[in-house]
């Protein structure tokens, strides 16, 4: 069950290669690259005009020949414009310098989340989790991140949850969210080794230490999973393709009443990752949608 959770991940240095691609191309450009790449992100950039920017992200110099390639052929699987490719190497350091000067505070519901670069205290009555744009997804700015954040809440004025699962933590932003909504145990589980760490750290940061809990898992197949399930909330905002491989998976670890949170998806695969979750007996409850990504709230 290994696939690559974390869009973001950076390795000291990095090489990046650009395209754009018309949205009608989007939903399948991810799984173009996804075999040979560190990370694949892709962001609407033109609305206007339905078009995309996805980054490919490699640990050393990629062959071009081979991009041209699957960009050939999913150009010609759309019927579109053949995308130009730039590539570029990238030190992490300054990528990160860089993020940091632009990412400032963001207010989502009641959350305040903020980087380490913000000296304002943050505002009365709101929910603050500090994170830093890095090295694993998750710092509140994607639409997929958002979104679960609006679900969590939404979530929390309905019912309380005692056993919390989140699925491809990444950065462990939704981990922290959820334990400081609940104040109760939060496993939150990556493939990825680095993002695992930036959990941990993250986790301690915002004094969290005794409620949530991070570790390497292959999808579902770690102890402290296994040892802790049945979950009665499962937060997972990976990928459309892993939540629709995971879903049998999902369904085991899940309580008799319990409620799932599927995100990282967009609205163009909603109805396929709908359709492999009803076949797990689970329904839709609500959905929450930010641009072209789609979030999931899912019960039995």
């Amino acid at each position: 069950m290994k696939t690559n959770t974390n869009p973001f991940a950076q390795s000291p240095e990095h090489w990046r290669v650009t395209f754009t691609i018309p949205s009608s191309a989007a939903g399948t450009a991810e799984d173009a690259f996804n075999d040979i790449t560190l990370a694949v992100s892709g962001f609407e950039t033109d609305e206007a005009n339905q078009i995309w920017t996805f980054e490919l992200l490699f640990g050393e110099k990629p062959d071009m020949a081979d991009i041209g390639r699957r960009l050939l052929l999913l150009s010609a699987l759309h019927n579109v414009e053949l995308p130009h490719a730039d590539l570029k190497q990238v030190v992490q350091e300054d990528w990160l310098k860089q993020v940091a000067r632009n990412f400032p505070p963001l207010t989502i519901g009641r959350f305040y989340i903020y980087g380490s670069h913000v000296e304002e205290s943050p505002p009365i009555g709101s929910i603050p989790i500090q994170v830093d744009a890095g090295a694993a997804f998750g710092s509140g700015e994607h639409g997929t991140t958002r979104c679960c954040l609006e679900a969590l809440e939404w979530l929390s004025k309905k019912r309380k949850f005692s056993q919390i699962l989140d699925m491809g933590c990444g950065s462990g932003i939704l981990a922290i969210g959820a334990a400081k909504l609940w104040k109760t145990n939060v496993l939150a589980v990556d493939i990825d080794p680095v993002a695992v760490q930036v959990t941990s750290d993250n986790i301690a940061i915002n004094r969290e230490t005794v409620r949530v809990t991070a570790a390497v898992s292959d999808g579902y197949e770690c102890d402290k999973i296994k040892r802790g399930k049945p979950f009665d909330l499962i937060v997972s905002n990976i990928l459309a393709r892993p939540l629709i491989e995971f879903a049998p998976h999902l369904v085991k670890n899940l309580a008799d009443d319990g409620v799932a949170v599927l995100s990282g998806l967009l609205t163009s695969q909603e109805s396929q990752v709908l359709a492999a979750h009803k076949m797990q007996g689970l329904s839709l409850e609500k959905r929450f949608v930010h641009q072209e990504w789609c979030t999931l709230v899912l019960k039995r």
